[in-house]
């Protein structure tokens, strides 16, 4: 893990434009001398700048690509999924023991906590870059400046955003380093949000409605700036930034059939909003900031979406028989019945739970959860594909079945192996594996579905639930959902069921469970007849007494096959500082979240950001 100073400093860039930021690269801090594009040469005019911007969508974009992608550790602290590899100790499963300051926080095999950090530092260090250096750029007109500066301050509040509600209370440099500092000092989380409210709305004012897909515009700025109200607890300013969007007209829903498989009478519009190539169409009305990956593109290290191989059950992975007690699948590919390369070649490291392929779901009609056409996938939705059961069992060809006619299991890890997944959401076709992982594909960030469900959330409390129950409705309707018809009963949970049936693997889960728990902290209101405060924020709050709630394997502290506990804890609500970023602050204190040891040594967070 790197120091802060490391992380943030101008020494360490060979800036942006054509730069791509690797995660698994350990080399890229190291100082190098100028170069051609370097910020001295490159930050002068606006092609500079706007490859600079590229570079801050580079970074942002790397938490859902490749093996063991970041968006899976979000997703496992939540009610939503588990890490189901279960043939080593590693991952992230017993939160107390592996979740540590000093443990290994930036690996596909434990967790991407230290990613993030570092990541999102990354990408505020590149914002500072470019917000320092544009007023010397005289060459540019002052319109185009704002514009600039608007983008760049979209990048950076998105960062802050993360990081204040994955961390809590964390250092706020606000300028580019070009010298060696070791002095951060740790800025409460809600004098930072405000910070980027003010930014926002700058934004809001100068980056135009209209953009190339993937470049930012002024529905994504609103769709955040709304995010960050919410988080204030500013309620009337979130409603307000939200239908700013809903309401400008260049924004839909898809609600009709469009692009690459729209005469596919077998699937439908959930089918079409999540196709690779409909993501970015000029037809898709509906998306309001997505990353791009291409196959193809130079220095593209994003190697895939990877999702087949993460999400889908570990069925490469011997276990599941036969009722005469046979090896029921195969590992081959490009065999008669090949399941692999029709669903992927998974591991389980994203094990829905309950919850999300069961408990959530209220409408048989729900596009989201139908498996006739194909969107949703159950394991009797695969067949007995082994060649050496032709001819010498029945069950060859036949769907798969959990039990014997007499009872009998025949799947020998059903944590790992056995449960449902979105088909629709995470079959991305694959050129390059076989058996497919998930191939090249851009990927929402930020979508109209959840904007509705932002102004949803806001109206819940402020106790218009009726205006609360009208938005989600418009997201269930979508989907062919009949549509709720009592307010009274549209409430937070309300809003987290319908998030995760449209935006799982989308959205940052933790961190948007982190931003209701401090807002239950703050209001005083009340969540299954419990109130919390802030003073106690990490010994009890709103979002793990809900995953133990909803997630059956923290509840029931499930023991995998390997013999690891799945376990939870209050303190987790926040993830810890990298005891590495403390180390290297030598002459300032940054705090350490309270649960995790070095704590104790905390000192007040300022209650204004430094100059």
């Amino acid at each position: 893990m790197k120091s802060l100073y490391k992380i943030l400093s101008l020494s360490a860039i060979i800036i942006v434009g054509t730069m791509v930021l690797e995660s698994c690269k350990k080399d890229w801090l190291d100082p190098k001398p100028l170069s051609i594009n370097s910020p001295e040469n490159t930050l002068v005019d606006a092609v500079g700048f706007n490859a600079a911007l590229n570079g801050c969508s580079r970074s942002l974009r790397d938490e859902w690509y490749g093996d063991g992608a970041p968006i899976i550790t979000e997703t496992i602290f939540s009610e939503v999924a588990v890490d189901g590899t279960d043939d080593k100790t590693g991952p992230a499963q017993n939160m107390d023991l592996q979740i540590k300051p000093d443990a290994q926080l930036n690996s596909g095999d434990f967790n991407r906590i230290g990613f993030y950090w570092e990541q999102e530092w990354i990408g505020i260090r590149l914002a500072n870059t470019i917000i320092s250096r544009l007023p010397a750029a005289t060459a540019i007109p002052d319109a185009t400046k704002n514009i600039i500066l608007g983008k760049a301050y979209f990048f950076r509040a998105y960062n802050y955003y993360r990081l204040t509600n994955q961390f809590g209370d964390v250092p706020c440099p606000l300028k580019e380093l070009n010298t060696v500092k070791t002095d951060y000092a740790t800025v409460k989380r809600e004098v930072i949000l405000q910070r980027m409210k003010t930014d926002l709305e700058f934004a809001a004012l100068w980056v135009p409605w209209a953009a190339d897909k993937g470049d930012v515009n002024r529905g994504a700025v609103y769709h955040l700036l709304a995010k960050i109200n919410l988080s204030l607890g500013l309620f009337d300013d979130a409603i307000t930034a939200s239908s700013a969007v809903i309401n400008n007209g260049a924004y839909k829903l898809m609600t009709n059939r469009f692009g690459i498989d729209a005469a596919n009478a077998a699937k439908n519009v959930t089918w079409d909003l999540h196709r690779p190539e409909n993501k970015a169409a000029a037809a898709n009305t509906e998306v309001l900031y997505l990353v791009t990956e291409r196959f193809g593109i130079p220095n593209n290290f994003a190697n895939g979406i990877q999702s087949m191989r993460q999400a889908v059950p570990g069925i490469s992975i011997a276990g599941i028989r036969t009722p005469k007690g046979n090896v029921g699948i195969s590992p081959l590919a490009n065999i008669e019945i090949d399941n692999m390369q029709m669903f992927g070649r998974g591991i389980g490291r994203c094990r829905s739970t309950s919850y999300h392929y069961f408990e959530i779901w209220d409408d048989v009609n729900d596009l989201r959860h139908d498996s006739t056409s194909g969107n949703w996938m159950y394991m009797e939705n695969l067949r007995y594909s082994s060649p050496a059961l032709k001819g010498t069992d029945p069950s060859y060809g036949q769907r798969l079945q959990l039990y014997s006619s007499t009872g009998t299991l025949l799947c020998s890890d059903t944590l790992r192996t056995w449960f449902p997944w979105p088909h629709y959401k995470i079959y991305i076709p694959d050129t390059e594996n076989t058996p497919m992982r998930g191939g090249h594909t851009d990927w929402y960030v930020m979508r109209l579905a959840e904007t509705y469900l932002i102004r949803a959330e806001a109206y819940v409390w402020k106790g218009q639930r009726d205006l609360a129950m009208a938005d989600v409705n418009a997201v269930r309707t979508r989907a062919k959902c009949s549509p709720y018809i009592n307010s009274a009963n549209v409430n937070v949970g309300t809003i987290l069921d319908e998030r995760a049936r449209e935006l799982y693997y989308e959205e940052g889960r933790k961190t948007e469970l982190t931003r209701i728990a401090y807002l239950f902290a703050k209001t005083g209101q009340a969540y299954n007849g419990k109130t919390y405060t802030l003073a106690n924020f990490s010994t009890s709050n709103f979002m793990v007494d809900r995953i133990l709630e909803k997630n059956i394997f923290y509840k029931k502290n499930f023991v995998t096959l390997h013999q690891d506990m799945m376990k939870i804890s209050p303190y987790h609500v926040l993830w810890p500082i990298p005891q590495s970023a403390i180390n290297g602050n030598s002459d300032g204190r940054l705090n350490q979240n309270i649960g995790y040891s070095g704590a104790e040594l905390n000192v007040p967070a300022l209650d204004k950001i430094p100059d």
